[in-house]
């Protein structure tokens, strides 16, 4: 059973370019059993297939199409895909751009799955999941072509479709009791492809460490055990237990051990040059340093200078950054409106609220203006109407899931699967709040009851793990069911887009952190490209849910309700995320911090940052930005509200 999915769709000038581009590679066979000359001595390429293309984002201008092969090297089977380079029509991405997407190539013994997608408009795509549970940016097949190249790998290592999913493949699965020991233990080179030995490998793996799925930790999935000079690392403790792979397998990551174990195999260059890491330290004198990870992955490594800080950080927040006010209080508020209790003038509440947030007891009556529940026009009397007409059209709504038999309930796939995440998720969802804790927690069935109502509310969107952290604090606000539930559709409006099951939200919002990050601290910039950090995968939770897990309750709600008054930008979260990392430049760079380093570095600042201090390092950068800085940021990047693609394209490839 495939699901309909209408996102990601190009329009008839880019569908035109592709087939026209793909033509070509139309004279080509799909599997080519022949030695190339490109490819290394004694490897042999099995398959090759033009046009397929990544998104970037959801424009059209920004998709980079190249080529896919696999490639046979003794009992290995590698996966490379390269960008075209001279032809491509994209003048908003850069030559650079397009090459931190590259996939140098990654042997299939370290990946743990295949997910195909086959929307009923557009195009076939991919998703390579790999054994530690991250995954590659999704591959759109132009001119078809995804049914061979599942066919193509069956041929050469082992791979069956899941039990649970017919759009995954799972590779490596053995059915044999000995092999499933086997690769439980983690044990190098013990799983094998096609039951033969894989010790000549171009690199060894370890098979992922399998989870429970309803425990919601991650920590395994991001880093069970990744391997670094052909050691394993210690696992990462990831607070965020309530992501599941189902988040994180649709994000892209290219882990410098996928990288570094093909690089002699694969010759082709990313022509990037990554230059001497630049370091910043007040006492030393403007210098270039080599940075390189130790040798030793169990010593701890030596801090070395760092270049300054191009911006001279510190005194730029105290020049913009202004200090933050106490929040907004009732008699103030009063203030803020007419005898009717019309809003006199909302650009100077959004200010007010920008830099102080506003009172607890008043947050139910000023996040719904905020999120657009009442309209800032409109009175007392048109907002109790409002409300009433509210009440009864989510009562409809919900109407629809309480009214299914159970009976029905087991024809419907799709609401037991949504019903069946949600109440495992709300039982987590800060249960050591007074307001959620406790068994049989009348809130909690709030929770639920309304993340059921927007599962058919958006039922393209249903439901994704990460959700109820969105809700909770809005419910914990509002107490009130019916406007919990449309501040939340106000909400996920505008990061919806977050929870695509392609992703392209997450994608484009880190894409444009990358080119912040180069704008307004090239040296720290120039550290992440060196140690193939730039798809910022370690940013991945706090933009996914918007802070909710690195700071106290009380500052969380604090820190939204100044993400949603838009004053300076609608993407002040990006310069929150600039302002964190630029805070910690010195020990990140200073330590050497390679991916894996990073990643734990960056989950254990949880309840450690202090949130008035990033507020105006935030609000300093994206002054200084100006429009240099929004123009790092692509138009429909959330939580700006999304671009509709209009134009839609049928799928003509085959279903394996």
């Amino acid at each position: 059973m495939h699901e309909t999915e209408l996102h990601d769709l190009s329009d008839d000038a880019d569908y035109a370019a592709s087939q026209l581009q793909g033509s070509v590679s139309m004279e080509r066979s799909d599997s080519v059993k022949t030695t190339s000359s490109a490819e290394p001595e004694g490897a042999e390429l099995v398959y090759l297939k033009d046009n397929v293309t990544i998104h970037p984002s959801q424009f059209a201008s920004e998709r980079i199409s190249g080529r896919l092969k696999l490639i046979k090297q003794g009992l290995s089977l590698l996966l490379t895909w390269i960008p075209y380079k001279g032809h491509n029509t994209n003048a908003r991405l850069s030559e650079k751009d397009r090459n931190l997407y590259t996939i140098k190539g990654i042997s299939f013994s370290d990946v743990r799955s295949i997910r195909r997608h086959t929307p009923t408009l557009g195009w076939q795509y991919i998703i390579v999941v790999m054994s530690s549970g991250l995954a590659y940016p999704p591959l759109y097949f132009y001119s078809g072509g995804v049914k061979e190249f599942l066919a193509t790998i069956k041929q050469h290592i082992f791979i069956v479709r899941s039990a649970d999913d017919a759009n995954v493949f799972l590779v490596n699965d053995f059915e044999n009791p000995l092999q499933r020991t086997l690769s439980s233990l983690e044990l190098p080179r013990a799983v094998v492809a096609n039951g033969l030995s894989a010790s000549t490998s171009v690199s060894a793996s370890h098979p992922a460490e399998k989870q429970p799925i309803d425990d919601g930790s991650v920590s395994g999935d991001i880093a069970s055990l990744s391997l670094y000079n052909g050691r394993p690392r210690p696992k990462v403790h990831d607070p965020a237990r309530d992501l599941s792979i189902q988040v994180l397998e649709k994000f892209s990551l290219v882990t410098r051990f996928a990288r570094e174990t093909t690089s002699q195999l694969l010759r082709e260059s990313l022509n990037n040059g990554y230059g001497a890491n630049e370091r910043r330290d007040n006492s030393l004198h403007h210098q270039d340093y080599s940075c390189k990870p130790s040798p030793d992955p169990e010593k701890a490594p030596e801090e070395v200078p760092v270049v300054p800080d191009p911006l001279e950080f510190d005194k730029l927040s105290l020049v913009w950054g202004k200090p933050r006010q106490s929040p907004l209080g009732s008699e103030e508020w009063a203030t803020f409106l007419d005898s009717e209790g019309r809003v006199i003038d909302s650009k100077a509440l959004k200010k007010r609220i920008f830099y102080g947030g506003v009172e607890h007891r008043l947050r139910r009556e000023v996040w719904a203006f905020l999120l657009g529940y009442h309209a800032f026009d409109s009175t007392c009397a048109e907002r109790e109407y409002r409300r009433s007409m509210k009440k009864l059209e989510y009562e409809t709504i919900k109407h629809q899931w309480q009214s299914i038999s159970a009976e029905q309930a087991k024809r419907f796939t799709k609401f037991r699967e949504r019903k069946g995440l949600i109440d495992k998720d709300v039982v987590r969802t800060d249960r050591s709040l007074s307001f959620y804790e406790g068994d049989d927690n009348p809130n909690v069935n709030l929770l639920r009851d309304i993340l059921l109502t927007y599962s058919f509310y958006n039922f393209d969107l249903g439901y994704c793990q990460g959700m109820s952290d969105l809700l909770s604090p809005i419910l914990y606000v509002t107490e009130d069911e019916s406007e919990s539930f449309w501040c939340f559709v106000a909400v996920m409006e505008r990061l919806g887009p977050n929870f695509n099951r392609d992703q392209n939200g997450m994608h484009s919002q880190l894409f444009a952190l990358c080119k912040l990050v180069e704008l307004l601290d090239r040296p720290l910039h120039n550290y992440f490209k060196q140690n193939d950090c730039l798809n910022y995968f370690f940013c991945f939770r706090w933009v996914l849910i918007q802070f909710k897990r690195e700071f106290e309750y009380e500052k969380v709600m604090r820190l939204w309700e100044v993400f949603w008054t838009h004053h300076l930008s609608e993407h002040l979260h990006l310069y929150v995320c600039v302002a964190i990392l630029k805070r910690y430049r010195n020990k990140i760079m200073g330590e050497q911090m390679d991916f894996d380093t990073l990643l734990k570095f960056i989950n254990e600042l949880s309840g450690y940052i202090d949130l008035d201090a990033i507020l105006r390092d935030a609000e300093a950068l994206c002054i200084c930005a100006g429009e240099n800085g929004a123009a790092c940021i692509p138009p429909g990047t959330p939580p700006s509200l999304p671009v509709e693609t209009s134009l839609l394209f049928p799928q003509q490839d085959d279903v394996l």
